[in-house]
């Protein structure tokens, strides 16, 4: 936990000690989530979505999952009374067959300062090539999007940056993004709507941390029930370096520093 989170937690606990009836409370929409049946390969992800319903703000110190397999991120900032906030958790099924059932513990300054949520599933066999009937394709959602392409430019290493896709589908049932690939285990995404209707559009969101330097062409494979093509490859493209900050130099002697 960084020193920022530490101060605000520590100035919401000194404040709420002024008014004993004063304490921030955190509502789950729900505690578990299950993904049902995955394919192996598949980075499955989903947002918990976390309403502070009492009366001071309350600040998600940490979050901690049961394995390493599951991602945790969520809100940074102090979810006022009233407002929400999210906890999302990726679960990395590569290399993991079988059901799963993982915990992710929530500390935080309100009521009750720790909470338990969980995401449950099966990872299956990866997915094998299926015959369809014309009758099955011609009803089968379609995935479309205007490029596959997204070029970041320069970015530092480890820098989070997010590539935005408008998808469309152009079928004749809900269209359902059910989880990424990606090679490097660094691509992470959201979906604005759960199920897409026919003829509608949503935003799918890839946020990319780039772990490696130089020129970089990471390939996301996009899986959903489109039984056409279930597999749709986006390439994120960036030139990766060390830092973007500017060094100011001042020589001394024959042996240049920074400037202090």
């Amino acid at each position: 936990m960084n020193k920022k989170l530490y101060f605000l937690l520590a100035l919401c606990l000194i404040l709420a000690g002024f008014n004993a009836n004063a304490q921030g409370e955190l509502k789950f929409e729900k505690e578990t989530h299950d993904f049902g049946r995955i394919a192996e390969g598949v980075q499955a992800s989903y947002e918990f979505q976390v309403k502070n319903v009492g009366n001071q703000p309350v600040i998600i110190a940490n979050v901690q999952p049961s394995c390493g397999c599951t991602a945790p991120d969520w809100t940074k900032d102090p979810i006022l009374p009233g407002k929400t906030g999210v906890i999302k958790a990726v679960y990395n099924s590569t290399g993991r067959p079988g059901p799963f059932h993982k915990s992710i513990s929530v500390t935080s300054n309100a009521a009750t300062p720790t909470t338990t949520i969980y995401i449950k599933g099966e990872v299956g066999p990866k997915e094998q090539k299926t015959s369809y009937t014309p009758e099955q394709k011609a009803a089968s959602p379609r995935l479309a999007v205007g490029t596959t392409n997204y070029n970041f430019g320069k970015l530092e290493k480890g820098q989070k940056a997010v590539a935005k896709f408008t998808v469309k589908n152009t079928g004749r049932q809900d269209l359902i993004i059910q989880g990424i690939k990606s090679n490097c285990n660094c691509v992470s995404y959201k979906i604005s709507e759960a199920a897409i209707k026919p003829g509608q559009q949503a935003i799918l969101e890839l946020t990319y941390i780039p772990a490696m330097l130089r020129e970089q062409n990471e390939v996301v494979t996009v899986i959903s029930n489109d039984i056409i093509m279930p597999d749709l490859k986006l390439t994120l493209k960036a030139n990766v370096v060390e830092t973007l900050a500017s060094k100011n130099m001042l020589r001394e002697g024959s042996q240049p520093v920074p400037f202090r």
